[in-house]
């Protein structure tokens, strides 16, 4: 690691790791889930406005018309759930995975330049390693109140998978992305995981498959494949 690219760094650990993570699992816990699939559109949206202004990435009317798409199809995906109790502090919960989208957009655009001087390993390494440095003061807080005599093998499992899938290969396939195709491009593929969002809540939780949910579904995907032709039509 470069001297020059420690304090970029040591803001990618404190803004992709430590803000990111704190607000979505504490607006998570606030919130309903349908909330904040919904307010998560918010990251796509404006990392690619912070690629179009900072990182002076080319608008093409495709990657407009696939984001746009995409938006529309989620949207639209969303409101076909219907959820009549509300949390309490649900509005608290929404500002939080809000700001958590604010805070995960600037760390896709802040990482870019690091991804071309490092492999995608070295990044996620060094940014867990100072996101870890900067939640442990937060985190060890709340570790004295865990429940060890309740914490058997299946929550253990969870645990190991939020770990390793959704979280180390997350990042580190997100980083391969970045490089790859650009933050704006990376980011548009968030919309696909409202898809396999509907796709577990019909198959473990009984929810109907409603033709809506079909065409928001193939809006959605339409929208990324929009997006993703941007360098075979510039």
């Amino acid at each position: 690691m470069q001297r020059r690219d420690i304090g970029r760094l040591a803001l990618c650990g404190l803004l992709g790791v430590t803000v990111n993570q704190m607000l979505f699992i504490k607006g998570l816990t606030l919130t309903t889930a349908i909330h904040a699939s919904l307010l998560m559109l918010c990251s796509p949206i404006l990392i690619t406005i912070l690629a179009f202004w900072i990182l002076k990435e080319r608008v093409t009317i495709l990657k407009i018309a696939g984001l746009a798409l995409g938006v529309m199809g989620s949207v639209w995906l969303i409101a076909g759930k219907q959820n009549t109790s509300q949390p309490k502090d649900y509005l608290l919960g929404d500002i939080f995975i809000v700001l958590n989208g604010i805070s995960y957009a600037f760390y896709f655009i802040l990482v870019k330049p690091l991804m071309e001087r490092y492999t995608s390993l070295q990044v996620v390494r060094w940014v867990f390693t100072f996101g870890f440095i900067m939640m442990l003061p937060i985190g060890w807080l709340q570790f004295g109140n865990i429940h060890w005599q309740v914490f058997g093998l299946k929550y253990a499992g969870v645990l190991a998978f939020v770990i390793l899938a959704g979280t180390f290969l997350a990042y580190v396939l997100n980083a391969y992305g970045i490089r790859i195709l650009g933050p704006g491009t990376t980011s548009a593929y968030i919309y696909i995981q409202l898809v396999f969002a509907v796709a577990i809540a019909v198959l473990f939780f009984n929810e109907q498959l409603t033709s809506q949910k079909i065409i928001a579904g193939i809006m959605i995907l339409g929208g990324v494949y929009l997006v993703s032709m941007k360098k075979r039509f510039p």
